[in-house]
């Protein structure tokens, strides 16, 4: 029998207001193998570490068990306590009497039976817990960077210079993202192309930069350090490297179409450029408008084009590259407003969202920076702001705040203020929050220097008389209905994932949450790692994000990067899958079921009844398996086992609880 010890934490008061701590160490003491039993005020503090050593050390423990808080939290910290008293670290078993009792239990006394049980369960496992060994895995010092917004780039930018290769991808044929439609930021209303163009410059020429654009992930496979991702290479109809960018092509294109980049308030041409700063700055072909690619008939721009650039055969082209890490970026949709009929949004030209805003204000947008309505071009002179649409709205199931809203709609409000002086901008809010530096200033000034009105209530309806707009809604301040006469209405649109945003999750083996944004491993310590070790989050693709937050999560994630490329190789986890290929029926079922993509099928060769015979069998890649234990809970055969937390010692667990 092995000799086990029992330590229980008191977390100041956070477990011993509502556990008896001394009577969990003083039962503790009549489980099986329990030799020595204590408690401590902070045991992850460092008496309460020493403590244990010593402990191990005089009573020759072969393992322990502490009660303390949750092992996401302190889990490593007490294996490193092991390996500090000679043992291995696996021998340390945590059982979490914090979250799972004290904070849940008003009750001292249930608190503290729940809290007894618990640890016997955990001592009937720790009896049964073997030493496990890691092992290591090389690392491909390149990254890859998914998605070229703001984020992406710094990301880049930031791995970049420290040494490593990056591959900075995009499936659009710029770099740039949502920033580059934006035509000032907050709070201090720089040019965002200003701050943003020689950024992207930088990325194109940086020496440890590649530049994958019009290109998307197909598959990704391999494991942390040895990704291997499939990327397709869409066809642009160009040869970037015979085309000079002299836009010749671009100017004797007949075909016109929306321009997407825009927000369809001006054309582009079929062969095209999204915007003068683009980079590549480039021009490809749309195949789905380009007349010759549908018809073959025009083929103007294969004539005028001095270089022979363009090439109406391109084909995609699908590679397979391998990563040693991946940063994911790939940034947000814009709500679609068209949800909220009551606004009008779809039916009323004149009702628009703030990206919209930003193209008519912008000096490159397509009214040349005048602020227009769509409808007329008339030069508007009351403005009605309506937020939070597609935010904080159950009803839409967008429950969430789009963070970002309330300081650019006082952005929208002060700049056209500045541009028509004698307009009025009227804001209805439910709330306004300005976290963030120099962020409550900004929108204080909005009101007082920039005679922005706000106006707490919700709008119930828009709709058009004549060529006006009328926009009825509620002063809940004074509790009285309200109507404006509006000539443009901007509704303050919210942030959602990017439509695809599951279907790239599962191709990277990284979950997401109810309304698809990326999950982060944890919240307060591990807000940039994803579950999936070698795979890190930067910008809005984790929720809704400001440029500055964007930009500092983006740097962190190059950190966490670069961490991990700067290693010579990787250990890997301990505490994953095995399979017994004796009883393994081969029934694929684990592999479906995987979601880190870890367990595919080998063939053995075994003597049946005197016969040597070929069969198929389970078998777990450990440097992708992440020890979830979804294979072992649907193998019908029970073949699958987590190393230490094999069947047998959840049995253990179960009997011991039992026996209460």
């Amino acid at each position: 029998m092995k000799r086990i010890g029992v330590f229980v934490c008191h977390c100041g008061t956070n477990i011993a207001n509502t556990v008896h701590c001394d009577q969990v160490a003083e039962m503790a003491k009549s489980y099986p193998g329990v030799v020595y039993a204590c408690e401590n005020k902070y045991m992850c503090s460092e008496p309460g570490q020493m403590m244990i050593q010593e402990a191990v050390r005089e009573q020759n423990l072969d393992g322990y068990v502490v009660a303390a808080c949750s092992p996401r939290m302190h889990e490593n910290t007490f294996r490193k306590c092991a390996e500090r008293a000679g043992l291995n670290a696996y021998m340390s078993e945590q059982v979490n009497i914090r979250e799972q009792c004290s904070w849940v239990h008003a009750d001292k006394e249930k608190g503290t039976e729940k809290a007894i049980d618990l640890v016997r369960m955990a001592v009937a496992k720790a009896v049964r817990n073997q030493p496990l060994s890691t092992s290591t895995i090389p690392v491909t010092k390149r990254a890859l960077v998914i998605g070229a917004g703001i984020a992406g780039i710094q990301a880049a930018l930031d791995i970049a210079d420290n040494g490593f290769q990056v591959t900075l991808l995009d499936r659009e044929h710029s770099i740039g993202g949502r920033m580059a439609q934006v035509d000032k930021t907050f709070p201090t209303l720089d040019c965002s192309a200003c701050i943003l163009t020689p950024k992207m410059v930088e990325a194109a020429q940086h020496p440890n930069i590649e530049m994958a654009t019009y290109t998307e992930v197909e598959s990704v496979d391999g494991f942390v350090g040895n990704f291997d991702v499939t990327l397709r290479k869409k066809a642009a109809y160009v040869d970037f490297h015979l085309c000079t960018g002299c836009g010749l092509c671009q100017e004797k294109c007949p075909k016109k179409v929306s321009s997407e980049f825009e927000m369809d308030l001006g054309p582009r041409k079929a062969v095209y450029v999204p915007f003068p700063q683009a980079v590549p700055n480039k021009p490809v072909i749309d195949a789905n408008h380009c007349r010759y690619l549908l018809d073959g008939k025009c083929g103007v721009c294969k004539k005028i084009c001095p270089t022979g650039a363009i090439d109406y055969e391109q084909k995609d082209e699908v590679i397979v590259e391998r990563f040693g890490t991946i940063v994911v970026a790939t940034g947000f949709e814009q709500f679609d407003i068209s949800k909220y009929e009551e606004y009008g949004a779809g039916r009323y030209p004149d009702v628009i969202t703030g990206l919209h805003l930003e193209r008519l204000m912008n000096a490159s947008g397509p009214t040349a920076g005048k602020i227009k309505r769509p409808s007329d071009g008339k030069i508007p002179e009351k403005i009605v702001f309506v937020k939070c649409v597609g935010s904080r709205d159950e009803a839409k199931d967008r429950p969430y705040c789009s963070k970002a809203c309330c300081m650019y709609v006082a952005k929208h409000a002060t700049l056209i203020k500045e541009k028509l002086p004698q307009s009025k901008s009227y804001v209805f809010y439910m709330d306004v929050r300005t976290g963030g530096k120099n962020y409550e200033e900004f929108y204080k000034r909005t009101q007082e220097q920039y005679d922005g009105q706000y106006i707490r209530g919700r709008v119930s309806k828009i709709f058009q008389v004549g060529d006006k707009l009328i926009v009825r809604g509620e002063d809940s301040l004074v509790g009285r209905p309200i109507e404006i006469e509006a000539d443009l209405v901007v509704l303050a649109a919210g942030m959602e994932p990017q439509k695809d945003a599951k279907d790239m999750a599962r191709r990277l083996g990284i979950s997401y949450d109810q309304h698809g944004w990326y999950s982060e491993a944890h919240p307060k310590l591990q807000p940039i790692e994803t579950h999936t070790a070698g795979i890190y989050l930067a910008g809005t693709c984790q929720g809704p994000k400001d440029i500055p937050e964007s930009v500092a999560q983006a740097s962190a994630a190059a950190v966490k990067a670069t961490g991990l490329l700067s290693k010579g190789e990787l250990t890997s986890e301990a505490m994953t899958a095995e399979c017994n290929e004796a009883v393994c029926a081969g029934c694929g079922l684990c592999m479906s079921i995987c979601p880190y993509k870890a367990i595919d099928g080998k063939k053995i060769t075994e003597r049946v009844h005197g016969q040597m015979k070929e069969r198929e069998v389970a078998h777990v890649n450990a440097g992708l398996c992440q020890g979830c234990g979804a294979c072992t809970v649907n193998c019908p055969s029970s073949a699958m086992n987590i190393k230490g937390f094999t069947n047998e010692q959840i049995l253990a667990e179960v009997d011991a609880l039992c026996q209460r």
